[in-house]
C-alpha cells in the first residue's frame, strides 16, 4: 500500500522522468570528462562523510554489525593479503549459431570459430533463403569437424522455432530486427544471453570539401559493390549540403556508369536480389506515391531475373516507407540540409544505425562525428572496411544489436570471465572475525587507510590521538 500522502508513482511519471533524463544525456552533460570525475568524487565525498548513517541504516535493516557493515559495504577490503589473482576465461558450454543468408557463409562460420576457439560445443542453423551454402555447409562440417561437438540443423521457421525452445548457453543471431525480438524473447525465458548482430539505417554524410569521385567510388562498393545493398552496414542514406546535391548525383551517374556499364540490368558485376519476396518488397518502396516523383536515376527492375539497377532518390519525405525501416537492396534515398552540423540531428532522431559514415576532410567536423553520433561502428572517409580489422569490435547498439565479435573479441563473445583468487593459509587475521570488538574495527579501519605510522600505533595498541 501506498504511503498516505505521498504521490503514486506510475506509468505516466515513469516516463516523464525517463525523458527528462534523456533530454539530459542528449543535450551533452553526461559525456564531460569534468562532469563524470566530479560525481564520482562527489560519490566518495558522501561514503566518507555519511558513514555514520550508512552504518546506521544497514544496522536497521539487516542488525547488521558495524565491523561486517564497514569491510563489506562501506570501505575496500584487505582482507585478502596476502593474495594473488587472475582471470580465467572459460566456454559458455553448448550454443547456438543462428546466420543470415546475405553472406551465408563467412556470416556462418565466423562466430563459429569464435564459439570453437573459445572451447564450445555449436549447433549452427544456416539460412534456408541461402539453401545452396546451407546445403554446402551441412556437408562441409560433417566431413571436416567434430561432430560429436559441432553440428548444423537446416530448416525454416518450425527447425529454428524447434531449436529456440531448448536452453543454450548462449544465443548468436545475424538478422532482422523483426526475428531478433523473437530470438530474444525466447532466449528470456531460460535467462540465456543472446548477441544480436542487427543492422538498421547507416547513414553516410558527404562534406563539399572532399575528393568527390575517390568518395563516390567507395560509397557505390559500399552500397552496390556489396550485394547490391544487402548488407548490414552498406549505406543506407545520403546526407549532403542542398548546394552539393547536383554535383553528387551528377557524380554518382558517371561514375556507376563505369562500374556498371550504360545498363545495369545487363551488368555481371550486380548481384541479384535474393528472392521474390524482397524484389516485391523492394519494388513497394519505390512504388509509393511519396517517392516515385523523388527518382534521379536508375529504377530498371526485371521480376524474372529478380535484378533492380542501382536507384538514387532525392530529398524523399521522412515519413516515406523508404525511410522508415532499412532498405537492404540498391535503393539509396539522397538527403540535403542547410549545413551539414544539421545531418547529426537527422541521424540521431531514428534508431542506432549498425555503421555510420563521414566524408570531410574538416577536422573539427570528424571529431563532432564521432563525439556526438552513436553508431556499432564509423567510418571516416570510407565505407564497410572497419570490418574487416581484426583488432576493431563489430557489434551493433541499440536497436542495431548487441554484443560484439572478430577476432579476440570473437573468442570473449563465446567465453566467461571467471575471477580467481588464490590465498594461502599464511597472513591469517583476527580482524575479520567475530567477536567484533571495538579495538578489531579500529585496526581494520587503520589498516586500510595505509598509513604505516597509523599500523604501527595501532599493533601495539595505541594511536595518534
Amino acid at each position: 500500500m501506498a504511503e498516505e500522502g505521498k504521490e503514486t508513482f506510475d506509468a505516466d511519471r515513469a516516463g516523464a522522468l525517463v525523458k527528462e533524463l534523456r533530454e539530459c544525456f542528449d543535450n551533452g552533460t553526461t559525456k564531460s570528462y569534468d562532469w563524470r570525475v566530479s560525481q564520482l568524487e562527489s560519490i566518495a565525498k558522501m561514503v566518507d562523510e555519511r558513514e555514520k548513517d550508512i552504518l546506521a541504516a544497514l544496522h536497521q535493516d539487516l542488525s547488521k554489525p558495524e565491523h561486517e557493515a564497514f569491510v563489506s559495504e562501506v570501505k575496500t577490503s584487505m582482507t585478502t593479503y596476502p593474495s594473488s589473482a587472475e582471470i580465467v576465461s572459460e566456454p559458455l558450454g553448448v550454443v547456438l549459431v543462428i546466420s543470415t543468408w546475405n553472406y551465408p557463409f563467412m556470416l556462418s562460420l565466423e562466430p563459429v570459430i569464435g564459439a570453437i576457439a573459445a572451447g564450445n560445443a555449436v549447433v549452427l542453423k544456416p539460412s534456408e533463403i541461402a539453401p545452396a551454402t546451407s546445403s554446402l555447409l551441412a556437408k562441409l562440417l560433417e566431413e571436416y569437424v567434430d561432430n560429436t561437438a559441432i553440428r548444423v540443423v537446416e530448416g525454416a521457421v518450425a527447425e529454428a522455432s524447434a531449436l529456440l525452445e531448448q536452453k543454450w548457453d548462449t544465443i548468436f543471431y545475424t538478422g532482422s530486427g523483426r526475428v531478433g525480438r523473437i530470438i530474444m524473447s525466447a532466449a528470456a525465458r531460460h535467462l540465456t544471453p543472446v548477441i544480436l548482430e542487427l543492422g538498421g539505417k547507416c547513414p553516410a554524410v558527404v562534406d563539399s570539401d572532399v575528393n568527390i569521385e575517390v568518395a563516390v567510388r567507395r560509397i557505390i562498393a559500399g552500397k552496390w559493390g556489396c550485394n547490391s545493398g544487402q548488407a548490414c552496414i552498406a549505406p543506407d542514406y545520403l546526407i549532403t549540403a542542398k548546394a552539393f546535391a547536383p554535383k553528387l548525383i551528377d557524380t554518382l551517374r558517371s561514375e556507376l556508369k563505369v562500374f556498371f556499364g550504360e545498363n545495369p540490368m545487363e551488368s555481371k558485376d550486380l548481384s541479384r536480389i535474393v528472392n521474390l519476396y524482397h524484389f516485391t518488397r523492394l519494388s513497394k518502396l519505390m512504388d509509393e506515391d511519396k517517392v516515385s516523383d523523388k527518382k534521379v536515376l536508375g529504377g530498371q527492375r526485371d521480376e524474372n531475373q529478380l535484378k533492380i539497377a542501382p536507384t538514387i532518390f532525392l530529398d524523399v519525405p521522412e515519413d516515406s516507407l523508404i525511410m522508415e525501416d532499412e532498405i537492404f537492396g540498391p535503393l539509396l534515398p539522397i538527403l540535403t540540409v542547410e549545413n551539414l552540423e544539421d545531418s547529426f540531428a537527422v541521424i540521431n532522431s531514428k534508431p542506432k544505425p549498425l555503421a555510420a559514415y563521414l566524408f570531410t576532410n574538416n577536422e573539427e567536423l570528424k571529431n563532432n562525428f564521432v563525439k556526438n553520433i552513436s553508431s556499432g561502428g564509423m567510418l571516416i572517409n570510407d565505407t564497410i572496411l572497419h570490418v574487416t580489422v581484426s583488432g576493431l569490435p563489430f557489434g551493433g547498439v541499440g536497436e542495431s544489436g548487441m554484443g560484439s565479435y572478430h577476432g579476440k573479441f570473437s573468442f570473449d563473445a563465446f567465453s566467461h570471465k571467471k575471477a580467481v583468487l588464490y590465498r594461502s593459509f599464511e597472513g591469517d587475521t583476527p580482524t575479520r572475525y567475530p567477536p567484533y570488538t571495538p579495538g578489531k574495527l579500529k585496526l581494520l579501519k587503520t589498516l586500510i587507510s595505509g598509513d604505516i605510522f597509523s599500523i604501527i600505533l595501532a599493533l601495539i595498541g595505541r594511536s595518534k590521538d
